[in-house]
């Protein structure tokens, strides 16, 4: 009984757009009942209704009580006009949605959530994708596809298909039901000619590849079934190699041999160096609120997205609120050593653009793991925030990291600041009161 309760008064939450609905209609009938008084008056006639409900029950009920009367029959006749309407529009929205009204609901807060871009790739971007699902379902995942490492690289010297892993990855963040696809996505065969080390996920798009004709369709078709909260695009359908210059100039080729150099890297670039976005990539970008760039490997996950011909640009122009969520530990071979504002300089640099205002830095050092850590030489990112403000950017100090059987950033939390940031830029830019040097400026100019 109480969860019947329950379920009937779920249309009394906020973001369905019933009772506003209700609200002016009722107030049309109160302006038309006005209406139609003001013109019977003008021609010299009147209707009292109650002198009319006076002679018909006169004769059945004393007069002293006709007011009380009248009164709760018009309550309960309202209670009952307005109970069956909401009985009505709850069976309309369980036929539309079979899994109930308040999923309805639901659906309906994340259509009205931020449009929100994330760009990066690795394991990374899908942590961040996980939590943002449950605030918005406008989401757009800006993947690279230069990975030539493991089943990805595999499939691509095979087959000819961009590397699969980092999109199926975001897949997986962001299906309906993601624990079963989970499971499913990520299972790799242990054996099998031709088989093993091949994750199932990434022969699902190689083959839905072949089956559409290119891998932009395949990840569309690939989202439709597994019934994703917004989408994933390639930054580019061009096939490029990432390549690396370390610090001592030696050039690097190969996504998978960059790491491994083991030295400091000055630049990531690709060969061919021209490579052309998705006009789904730069029309996101454009019509984005929030643009979140990571987190992810530094060089090989974040930086490669803007080495895509006008990806950059279009960023670092965008009216969009731009922040850059900064790695939790160092990576071996990668970034050793290098702090958050070292990771902040890099990524500018390789993208040639301001491309970021906010920087999400992790202030909550990992407690049990840092010894394990520490033997595959990975440390705490230093969050260095002093430097960071001294490249005209903002840092957010933030505890966003879950311990489990690994350091990395915590979904929940991590979209908590996001979307914190969100809200107090759109506040400020909406605010009608500006600073007396904005009038200055104003009056000078004139």
């Amino acid at each position: 009984m109480q969860e019947r309760f329950t379920r009937s008064l779920q249309w009394l939450l906020p973001g369905v757009g019933v009772k506003r609905w209700i609200f002016v209609a009722g107030f049309g009938i109160i302006v038309l009942i006005d209406a139609a008084t003001r013109w019977l008056t003008a021609q010299g006639m009147g209707i009292h209704i109650n002198e009319i409900l006076d002679d018909i029950v006169d004769d059945y009920f004393p007069p002293a009580y006709l007011t009380w009367i009248l009164s709760i029959a018009g309550v309960a006749l309202l209670a009952v006009g307005v109970w069956m309407w909401i009985r009505a529009v709850v069976r309309i929205a369980r036929v539309r949605n079979p899994k109930g009204f308040r999923d309805a609901l639901v659906g309906r807060r994340l259509q009205q959530g931020y449009k929100i871009v994330a760009i990066g790739g690795g394991t990374g971007l899908s942590t961040l994708l996980r939590g943002l699902k449950r605030r918005t379902s406008n989401l757009t995942a800006i993947v690279a596809v230069s990975d030539d490492g493991g089943s990805s690289g595999r499939l691509q010297k095979e087959l000819g298909v961009l590397p699969p892993g980092d999109v199926r990855n975001c897949l997986v963040a962001l299906a309906d039901d993601e624990a079963l696809v989970t499971d499913l996505f990520r299972y790799r065969f242990t054996e099998g000619e031709g088989l093993t080390g091949h994750s199932f996920g990434n022969l699902f798009l190689a083959a839905m590849s072949g089956v559409t004709g290119n891998f932009d369709q395949a990840i569309k078709e690939s989202s439709r079934v597994l019934n994703i909260v917004g989408r994933v695009l390639p930054a580019t359908l061009g096939v490029v190699r990432l390549c690396a210059e370390l610090d001592d100039g030696t050039i690097v080729e190969g996504e998978s041999k960059i790491s491994a150099a083991k030295r400091p890297i000055n630049r990531v670039f690709f060969e061919p160096p021209a490579a052309a976005p998705l006009d789904e990539v730069i029309a996101a970008i454009r019509d984005a609120d929030a643009i979140v760039l990571g987190p992810g490997s530094l060089f090989t996950s974040v930086a490669p997205n803007f080495l895509v011909s006008r990806i950059a640009r279009e960023v670092a122009h965008a009216h969009a609120v731009k922040m850059y969520v900064c790695n939790v530990m160092t990576q071996p071979g990668e970034t050793d050593g290098m702090t958050a504002a070292d990771h902040v300089e890099a990524l500018l640099a390789n993208a040639g653009e301001r491309i970021c205002d906010y920087v999400i830095v992790n202030d909550e050092p990992p407690s049990r793991l840092l010894s394990a850590y520490a033997l595959e030489g990975q440390v705490p990112v230093e969050p260095d925030t002093e430097r960071i403000a001294a490249l005209g950017l903002e840092p957010v100090l933030a505890a966003v990291i879950g311990e489990t059987e690994m350091v990395r950033h915590d979904p929940e939390k991590l979209a908590t600041v996001v979307l914190g940031i969100v809200d107090r830029t759109v506040a400020d830019r909406a605010t009608l009161v500006k600073p007396a040097s904005a009038y200055r400026r104003s009056t000078a100019v004139g």
